[in-house]
């Protein structure tokens, strides 16, 4: 889902950059006034799940791969501002350092993955847990696990439909004096079954399990309120904020390579060479292409990449915390 540069116009891309921005505006506002500076520690963390999440590539039968975002589980762990941030920032990391997803299209990506995503996944969460009369007390019970794994799936679901008509309109607009398509060359009535065939399946399921294992191993024992329940602003981030989340990530940063199983292309992330009617208008060179390193063997240097990619994520969500006020009231 992440769309590189060169497969939507300029013009595009600056749209949805220009609809990427009222959601910065809103969230970083929200954050500023609400967020107790202890949670900032959980910003990194969630960010890094989304990071890892989104390394672990799932293969589907036709030659294409997929991946989990993580952006509801964010939402329900600190709420839907605070995953809009985390996500932008695992994404704009992942497109400067790693070169996954485009520098232009980083506007675009934000929009489906870091707003889309999780706020579609958070109010669906919210409705899925009034219909089933979940308990408002614990983040742990079995009908509150239930609406997140449903709600995941209806937000990765709804940010790929996104990615789709970005993809399918550019053919309809943009075209040479030939009438070839200048960058995406599929149009809706492919881009659209080709990207919901797999996120309404396999991928859809990676993200329901990505995110209900995840909140429920964080839920079980923990002494904090998620986001949206009593005491959260009051509860610091140590019960699941450090060393269950510090050990889950230790975890998934040594399995990564399991992501290099999946072989094969994600849908729209193919290479420009590969298009022979598109042409490169722009490229950027990352410090480590696709999560590779020199000569580093490529399970090594994925797993140096997980660390590297989760260092700067973590770190700079502590200076972040660091350089903020404390609040004094959070009532």
């Amino acid at each position: 889902m992440h769309i590189p540069d060169n497969y939507l116009s300029p013009s595009t891309c600056a749209v949805m950059t220009a609809a990427a921005i009222p959601a910065w505006v809103h969230s970083i506002k929200k954050l500023k006034a609400e967020m107790p500076k202890d949670k900032m520690v959980m910003f990194g963390i969630g960010a890094a799940f989304s990071f890892l999440g989104m390394m672990f590539n799932i293969p589907m039968p036709g030659g294409t791969t997929g991946h989990a975002v993580g952006g509801t589980l964010i939402a329900l762990l600190l709420g839907p501002e605070a995953a809009c941030i985390a996500v932008t920032i695992a994404l704009l990391v992942q497109a400067l350092l790693f070169g996954d997803g485009g520098i232009l299209a980083f506007g675009a990506n934000c929009f489906n993955m870091a707003f889309v995503l999780p706020y579609v996944g958070y109010y669906s969460y919210r409705m899925f847990c009034r219909m089933f009369k979940a308990d408002e007390l614990n983040a742990g019970n079995k009908k509150k696990i239930v609406s997140a794994g449903l709600a995941s799936y209806l937000g990765i679901n709804a940010a790929a439909l996104m990615a789709a008509i970005e993809f399918g309109i550019q053919p309809l607009l943009f075209t040479n004096a030939a009438g070839q398509p200048l960058y995406c060359p599929y149009g809706l009535s492919v881009s659209i079954p080709a990207m919901m065939l797999g996120h309404l399946t396999i991928f859809g399921l990676a993200e329901v399990i990505f995110t209900v294992a995840i909140y429920s191993f964080l839920a079980a024992g923990s002494s904090n309120s998620f986001y949206g329940e009593e005491n959260f602003s009051k509860t610091s981030s140590t019960g699941f904020g450090s060393k269950k989340a510090g050990i889950l990530l230790a975890v998934l940063m040594l399995a990564t390579p399991l992501g290099l199983l999946a072989a094969g292309t994600a849908w729209g992330e193919w290479d420009i060479a590969e298009i022979p009617t598109m042409t490169e208008q722009f490229s950027w060179n990352s410090l480590m292409p696709d999560y590779t390193l020199g000569n580093l063997p490529e399970w090594a240097a994925y797993i140096l990449s997980a660390v590297v990619g989760v260092s700067i994520l973590v770190i700079a969500f502590r200076l972040i915390g660091a350089a903020m006020k404390s609040k004094i009231n959070y009532d």
